[in-house]
């Protein structure tokens, strides 16, 4: 019989915690953070945890292989359970979405929907997987940012999904590990995706604005936290590539992406709600010891 323990393995419970900064992040950007961003964040959600359900009844022939234990191939998830979840939370998802914002919140849902379907069913194990799951991520900070300004969440967006490519990509290795070159690349670009998200906001860099210089400080104090993380995770991989550690590699850019987020929501000038952002990534850890993200 299937329990909420397993329907929680299932969607990776936890690692929704990586998933309302997105949110945040994209209406901090565009000037639209309201009331309505919480119930944008949940709708993001919802499509996350569909995300990884169609994933896994998506492979549920290869992780009867390669990963035995996951909720399907063990039986204690059916296939068609898993489906109709993942049919449902999406549904659902593109539903709350366009409740609470709209039609410019529904153009933007409907895509990230099909956007992850697409990565599940068709893209996921092609060249184009990571540049595919890099767009959901980016579409997910633009969902966030549809009551205001898209154009400024742009940059916002583009690093959000820049990171997200680093870890598709690695995660492409989680069964066979890597060589020594991929988890440079992936590095490499983690630093770029940091110095993007320290750049302050224009009005942080005057000094006749009050508070100008801590609020200048906050995105790059957050930014480079998600560095040191991440980065010493990919290092890891770099000195052994084995499977295991590009697992916890993964693992870390997963759980690491709140810092990455709460660095971002600073730098649209809402500080004290990016180290609220920031703060679910030490929590996300925690919790990753009990059901994995990956």
């Amino acid at each position: 019989m299937t329990t909420l323990a397993d329907v929680a393995e299932l969607v990776r419970a936890p690692a929704a915690l990586s998933v309302p900064g997105d949110v945040v992040a994209g209406a901090a950007a565009a000037g639209a953070l309201s009331p309505r961003t919480p119930a944008l964040a949940g709708a993001s959600v919802l499509l996350y945890w569909a995300g990884m359900a169609a994933n896994d009844w998506a492979d549920r022939r290869l992780d009867a292989v390669e990963r035995p234990e996951r909720p399907i191939p063990s039986g204690r998830v059916t296939p068609a359970a898993a489906l109709g979840l993942a049919a449902g939370l999406t549904a659902a998802g593109v539903g709350l979405a366009a409740a609470v914002g709209g039609r410019r919140a529904a153009a933007l849902a409907v895509p990230l929907a099909a956007s992850i379907w697409g990565y599940d069913l068709l893209a996921k194990n092609t060249a184009a997987g990571p540049a595919v799951m890099a767009a959901c991520r980016g579409l997910d900070v633009l969902l966030g940012a549809s009551g205001g300004n898209l154009v400024r969440a742009l940059p916002s967006a583009a690093t959000v999904a820049a990171h997200t490519w680093t870890v598709t990509t690695l995660s492409r290795r989680e069964v066979t590990g890597a060589d020594a070159a991929l988890p440079m690349r992936t590095l490499v670009g983690t630093a770029l995706v940091a110095a993007s998200a320290a750049v302050a906001v224009p009005v942080a860099r005057r000094a006749d604005v009050p508070g100008a210089r801590s609020a200048a400080a906050l995105p790059v104090l957050l930014a480079g936290w998600y560095a040191a993380r991440y980065g010493a995770a990919q290092a890891q991989v770099v000195r052994d590539p084995s499977a295991g550690k590009v697992r916890a590699a993964v693992g870390a850019g997963i759980t690491g992406l709140p810092a990455l987020q709460g660095a971002l929501t600073a730098r649209g000038g809402a500080g004290l709600l990016g180290l609220a952002v920031a703060a679910a990534a030490p929590l996300g850890r925690r919790l990753a010891r009990k059901v994995s993200p990956t």
